[in-house]
Formats: structure tokens, C-alpha cells, sequence
């Protein structure tokens, strides 16, 4: 059994949830898809897949509720809200999310991992390219990277600095020697629903490679689709193998 928390956030202006589940392992922060809840990865069957790595203290696990209804997929609202919404919730991550991690590490520097799968994806990746001190190794599942295909024709500075498809083109100096202290692994399936995915993720992947981003590609099959089976297959492959699998 894991342990439900509510977060304050004044960044938020509300308690969000959490579960955190392992005893003791690398820290990994988990971003949900659309559906923006924090009990997703359980529900789904992703704690049972991942249960040998959780029992062997490889990793804990920090399953967090998003606001992506809010940011992302609301398309009725205004998408410069939308997208302060989403400020917020990077706000929220960072002032709050990341302090309770640590402090349940008992670690104040502990570098953390981040996964999602679809849209949690892109919140994954986001977070390691902008704050790789924080997120030394994303985790990223037939993810979208191209976040004007939400922001109903906006295009402004606050989408851009949120767009990882935008930003990573550009990054030069100073901020791309930052960006090279992370890791990114990129997954998408070639089966069914995939097909904006795919297309995104060899984009983010050949633009990170141009970088000399720490990126890997990793293709799936044909048969392979944008459903939960295939996210619990390839989260614990990837995951055994960057933390430490169990034999």
C-alpha cells in the first residue's frame, strides 16, 4: 500500500494529491496522462508491474495529480489562463513537490527522476530540459511535444518557453550546457493512436541528438499502441534498466 497526501500550494491555490509508494530507491516523479490523477499509475496496473523494483528499494515512486484539464485539454478557456495555469503548476513542482521528495528522501540535493505517459510525457520532458539540476532522467512514453497542437493558435513567449519542440531548437550557450545535465528516453509505439506521437518524438529526439542532449529513441513495434499494456512493458524495460532491474 502507498501513502495519499495533500500538498498545499499557495502556487496552486489548493491542496493537491499524491501518492507515494516504495520504500526506499531513486526517486521518480510521476506525471499522469489527460486524465490528471495521481492514483492513475495504480489504477492501471503500473505498481504491479513495477512491484519487484518497488520491493527491492530500486525506486520510490511520486504518482502526483496535474492540472492538465485545466491547461491543456480545456479548450473552451482562454489559452494565455491556460497556460498561466500551467505556470503554476511548473510552480507547484518546484517549490513544493520537489522539497516534499527530498525531505522524504532525507536528502536535500537527491536528484530526482521524471515519467509520464502521453501528456504526462511532455511534462516529463519539460521538466528535465528546463530544470536539470532538479530531474537528471526523464522517462517519457508515447509522448506530444508540440504543445501549440493545444494552445488553439496561440503562440506567444509563455507557450514557447513551455513547448519542447521550440525551445530545444534554440537552445545555445549557457542554457544548453545545463540541458546536457540531463537524460532523456523517448518511447512511442508504431501501432495504433500513435501516429502524432511518433512523429513528435523522432522530432524531439533528432533535434536533442543535434544538441548533444543525452537522448535515446526507442521504437516500438507495429503492434504496438498508445494503450496501458504496452506503457507497463515499457516502463519497467526502461526502468530495470537505468535503476538498477532486479535479476
Amino acid at each position: 500500500m502507498g501513502r495519499h497526501l495533500l500538498l498545499p500550494s499557495p502556487d496552486m491555490e489548493r491542496s493537491l494529491h499524491l501518492w507515494a509508494h516504495g520504500h526506499f530507491g531513486s526517486p521518480v516523479v510521476v506525471f499522469p496522462t489527460a486524465a490528471g490523477s495521481a492514483h492513475e499509475w495504480e489504477h492501471q496496473g503500473m505498481l504491479s508491474e513495477l512491484q519487484p523494483l518497488l520491493e527491492h528499494g530500486r525506486i520510490k515512486l511520486y504518482c502526483v495529480e496535474s492540472n492538465v484539464s485545466e491547461a491543456w485539454t480545456c479548450h473552451d478557456s482562454d489559452p494565455r489562463w491556460r497556460i498561466r495555469r500551467h505556470q503554476a503548476y511548473e510552480r507547484f513542482v518546484l517549490n513544493t513537490l520537489v522539497p516534499f521528495v527530498r525531505a522524504d528522501c532525507r536528502s536535500s540535493s537527491v536528484r530526482i527522476a521524471a515519467a509520464g505517459c502521453s501528456l504526462g510525457a511532455m511534462y516529463a520532458a519539460n521538466m528535465a530540459l528546463k530544470h536539470p539540476e532538479i530531474f537528471w532522467w526523464s522517462l517519457c512514453m508515447s509522448g506530444r511535444y508540440e504543445v501549440r497542437a493545444f494552445t488553439g493558435g496561440l503562440d506567444d513567449r509563455d507557450v514557447y518557453l513551455n513547448n519542447p519542440l521550440a525551445y530545444t531548437y534554440n537552445l545555445e550557450g549557457e542554457a544548453l550546457q545545463r540541458a546536457r545535465g540531463t537524460s532523456l528516453t523517448l518511447v512511442c509505439g508504431q501501432g495504433q493512436w500513435e501516429d502524432d506521437c511518433i512523429e513528435e518524438t523522432i522530432a524531439l529526439a533528432e533535434v536533442l541528438q543535434r544538441k548533444q542532449i543525452p537522448c535515446e529513441r526507442d521504437l516500438w513495434g507495429h503492434e504496438v499502441s498508445h494503450e496501458w499494456p504496452w506503457w507497463r512493458r515499457q516502463a519497467r524495460h526502461h526502468l530495470e534498466r537505468r535503476l538498477g532491474g532486479v535479476a
